[in-house]
């Protein structure tokens, strides 16, 4: 078990604290800036900036404790067994494959051992090779294969598969899956890419300005969001204002009123019927989102549907596959809605912009969060 907490109010701002367990893969994700190399770095031993606080440690009770600043104990880098893999792999250019896998292994091991290595990794044949003589997914094999050599506690994994093309990629998350299959070893990977930390991620370490804001698996993060900056950072573009109400009605068990709050006045004010999870407080002012992916779009309007808006299509943006539309509810003409369609699913529509169509809310696929108060 990895367990991090890593605090500084330096140039150099950390308020970090997450664990990773033995075979999890981790992902810290966040914008360019947040904080997560410096994260990895400090985790590695290869940052420690001036007042950094905080305790970093590796392993079962009683843990191996490289970093804790009430004791004053700093191990180095090299004392420290963490296999990390840069984003632009740092492979030594004058040195063979199997000399910069040598170089992270024990004095020790045979030839027998980095035969087995490079077998394992799908490098065999390559040994002799220099950097400038493979491809930009077999020095990212390399330098896994380098990582590994070091027999790690913790494998560290800083954009691992941003340099690569899109097949090499996937290859790629195909051999980190095997390879988590044989190494039972806490893995924190830093990405940028959402669906890159969805897909290969147990847990999602949302980072901004050193912060951990949130931790959870994808889907709970994605979906459900602690607060309006975590909403912004995992891409939710449907983010508005309203008011929770309670219901407490036997008409309704379970469930609450939304009032959709605008900057100008709707009569009758738009209510949507949302879950009551009993975590706000009657007549508390909210904010809340809504995935695009969640919503339901249709011709007419199914005959006695809950939170179904009439809305007119504003714009239609082809992507491929994808089309990317824009919703205007005729009752509240100041609020914009966006969701991917189909391509497909659009020209089964038979919409273009300026059409009339129906857009259904499911009640669970409002996530509601309260207003921080400043």
């Amino acid at each position: 078990m990895l367990q991090v907490l890593l605090k500084n109010d330096g140039p150099i701002r950390l308020n970090a604290e997450f664990g990773c367990a033995r075979g999890e893969l981790l992902a810290l994700v966040g914008p360019s800036g947040s904080g997560k190399t410096s994260v990895l770095r400090a985790i590695a031993g290869l940052l420690k900036p001036p007042g950094l606080q905080g305790r970093v440690s590796i392993g079962e009770q009683p843990d191996e404790v490289w970093f804790d600043s009430t004791r004053g104990l700093w191990q180095a880098p090299q004392q420290r067994r963490v296999g990390l893999v840069f984003q632009h792999y740092a492979l030594f250019p004058h040195l063979t494959a199997l000399e910069n896998v040598a170089l992270a292994a024990r004095p020790e091991k045979t030839s027998d051992y980095f035969d087995a290595l490079f077998e394992r990794m799908g490098l065999t044949g390559l040994q002799n090779r220099r950097p400038s003589q493979l491809s930009g997914g077999q020095q990212q094999r390399v330098a896994l294969a380098r990582a590994l050599a070091r027999e790690p506690q913790v494998l560290l994994l800083d954009e691992p598969f941003s340099a690569v093309d899109a097949p090499t990629r996937q290859t790629l998350y195909r051999e980190l899956a095997a390879l988590r299959q044989s190494v039972a070893i806490p893995m924190v990977l830093v990405t940028h890419d959402l669906e890159e930390a969805r897909r290969l991620a147990d847990r999602v370490v949302i980072l901004d300005r050193g912060e951990s804001l949130q931790i959870g698996p994808p889907a709970s993060v994605f979906a459900s969001p602690r607060n309006a900056r975590v909403a912004e950072l995992v891409g939710i573009q449907n983010h508005f204002k309203g008011q929770f109400f309670s219901n407490g009605s036997a008409e309704a068990p379970g469930f609450g009123r939304l009032l959709w709050h605008t900057d100008v006045s709707c009569e009758p004010p738009l209510t949507l019927r949302v879950l009551d999870k009993h975590r706000i407080d009657d007549g508390v002012e909210v904010s809340w989102v809504v995935a695009g992916e969640l919503l339901d779009l249709q011709v007419q309007a199914d005959a006695g549907a809950i939170n179904t808006l009439a809305c007119t299509l504003r714009e239609v943006l082809p992507l491929g596959e994808i089309t990317l539309c824009t919703l205007v509810p005729l009752q509240l003409p100041s609020q914009r809605v966006t969701l991917n369609l189909s391509t497909a699913m659009l020209r089964k529509l038979n919409a273009s912009p300026g059409s009339v169509l129906y857009l259904h809310i499911p009640p669970a696929a409002v996530h509601i969060m309260p207003v921080r108060q400043r």
